[in-house]
């Protein structure tokens, strides 16, 4: 069973960085999607980010692109995201998400393996 742990969260000022990580556990990651995801109050989860574990091929939602890095580290098992110029609508909680047949890795109901999420505030 996958585990996903976040932690790196909290309150930063508009334009400012954080670097979250997600610590996965419970099996071997070869072919895994793993993913960013956000939902901020009253709204939809949405995808952040995700990456292939094996090839390290990586894909980023428009509002994000070109601010926020997704990386990982195969030695620890870790998800990292690096998140820089944040703005204040980038306030959310932050899931780290896993599943090993993505078809659509946007797309949320895709993913069987979600973190507890770690709160990320921007303010202004």
């Amino acid at each position: 069973q996958v585990q996903l742990v976040e932690s790196g969260g909290g309150l930063v000022q508009a334009g400012g960085s954080l670097r979250l990580s997600c610590a996965a556990s419970g099996r071997t990651f070869g072919g895994y999607v793993m993913a960013w995801f956000r939902q901020a109050p009253g709204k939809e989860r949405e995808f952040v980010a995700a990456i292939i574990w094996n090839g390290g091929s990586t894909n980023y939602a428009d509002s994000v692109k070109g601010r926020f890095t997704i990386s990982r580290d195969r030695t620890t098992n870790t998800i990292f995201l690096q998140m820089n110029s944040l703005k204040p609508e980038d306030t959310a909680v932050y899931y780290c998400a896993a599943d090993l047949r993505i078809t659509m890795l946007r797309s949320a109901n895709q993913y069987d393996s979600w973190g507890q999420g770690t709160q990320v505030t921007v303010s202004s």
